[in-house]
């Protein structure tokens, strides 16, 4: 339940980047590819919750893990081509990675 609030709140952070984005740097295109990124890993986190099978949990879990690996990477791009400030950046890629790493050591537990 912990990395389900965690990726809850990691999601809402990440809506209220794209809104700066959008508001204060015309920034459209980058935004959502960020904000569908960083918001599916605590979608198919949520789904894992109701997997049919021990299998399709940890088949919502790495997925999780991959939409966690793409949103550091939008995350990247957007903070080095100057678009968001650098304490911005800095603690939205240290959640992301703290997720990243909760979903990798569920996935290690699980197999």
């Amino acid at each position: 339940m912990v990395k389900r609030e965690k990726s809850k709140r990691f999601a809402v952070r990440i809506v209220k980047c794209c809104r700066f984005l959008q508001a204060e740097r015309q920034e459209y295109v980058l935004s959502k590819q960020l904000m569908r990124s960083g918001t599916s890993i605590g979608a198919n986190i949520a789904e894992s919750v109701h997997a049919q099978s021990r299998r399709d949990f940890v088949s919502k879990i790495n997925i999780a893990l991959k939409e966690a690996g793409e949103t550091r990477y939008w995350l990247e791009i957007v903070y080095e081509s100057e678009l968001i400030p650098k304490e911005m950046f800095d603690s939205l890629s240290a959640d992301c990675d703290e997720l990243a790493r909760i979903l990798a050591s569920t996935v290690r537990t699980i197999r």
